[in-house]
């Protein structure tokens, strides 16, 4: 049973990722998970610890804030109708509850910004010495992808993906233990072209550690059955910025921040889609238990 609730939640979220922009209700979303909207609510808080309301509209601001960095042609009045914030005093006040600035503060504050966004009081000597840090960040970076990175633009075909669903950093170890222990009778690792993969959802730039929604997986041009918790869903054809790294677990942040950095100075733009890593070997057969790892960045 719970193997099912996990599906039918799995498909709720995909929706929602794919619809911010259309009508989230309650009726609705209880509809394409089949369930009643009292027993979808339920079990929607127990799984993801929200409600699903709350989730919705978190998702939806968290949507606004990615499209005031990046999308600068835009306004924020089209931007916050874009996500269903017909009131402008309305949107204003939800996004300064979470990210403690109003939307045009925030655009102004984040112009160019990679890291995690900081909710600091930004009086003058902290802005100052944000600003110096994050100019020493970025030669710092540079410097790190070139020494440890092989970067190429590949246009990657459509891919399959069996996946786990994880909310948060913690207990991701037991996501990746629960996939292999889900494939390895399949033998699906032995197979060409099939590899450990990992989808994130949402940023890290927006969202909380805790609140970041990944899909850690098998990824295989093949075609592949699922059962038990494990999902089926697409990794759609698509060009890509690819960085091939040899690092341990804990630089893993930093080579993420890298490679979006490159991307910016090179003047690609990031698509709609998500990133996602692929894993070549398994790091406890290194001899250093260093990961070979593709970070991808789907581009337009």
């Amino acid at each position: 049973m719970q193997e099912e609730y996990m599906n039918r939640i799995n498909k709720v979220l995909s929706f929602i990722d794919h619809n911010l922009d259309a009508d989230l209700s309650l009726q609705t979303i209880a509809h394409i998970a089949f369930y009643s909207p009292f027993h979808l609510h339920r079990l929607f808080k127990a799984i993801t610890n929200e409600t699903l309301n709350s989730y919705i509209i978190r998702k939806r601001i968290e949507r606004t804030a990615m499209m005031l960095i990046h999308n600068k042609e835009s306004s924020i009045a089209e931007i916050a109708n874009k996500y269903g914030f017909k009131n402008d005093s309305t949107f204003s006040r939800t996004f300064k509850k979470i990210y403690g600035q109003s939307p045009t503060e925030f655009r102004k504050s984040n112009q160019g910004n990679f890291s995690k966004i900081s909710k600091v009081n930004s009086n003058n000597g902290k802005q100052r010495f944000i600003t110096e840090e994050y100019l020493c960040n970025i030669i710092n970076l540079k410097h790190w992808i070139n020494m440890n990175a092989k970067i190429e633009i590949n246009e990657m075909p459509k891919m399959n993906l069996a996946y786990v669903t994880q909310i948060g950093v913690n207990g991701i170890e037991d996501a990746f233990q629960r996939i292999i222990k889900w494939a390895t009778p399949k033998e699906l690792l032995s197979k060409k072209n099939t590899h450990v993969c990992r989808v994130f959802h949402d940023s890290f730039k927006v969202t909380d550690a805790d609140k970041v929604r990944m899909s850690i997986g098998i990824i295989t041009d093949q075609e592949i059955t699922v059962d038990g918790e494990v999902g089926l869903t697409t990794i759609e054809q698509g060009k890509n910025i690819v960085g091939r790294f040899v690092i341990e677990p804990i630089e893993f942040e930093k080579s993420w921040d890298s490679l979006f950095i490159w991307m910016n100075e090179n003047g690609y733009k990031k698509s709609d889609r998500y990133p996602f890593e692929i894993y070549r070997n398994n790091m406890n057969e290194h001899p250093e238990k260093k990961c070979i790892v593709d970070l991808c960045i789907p581009i337009e």
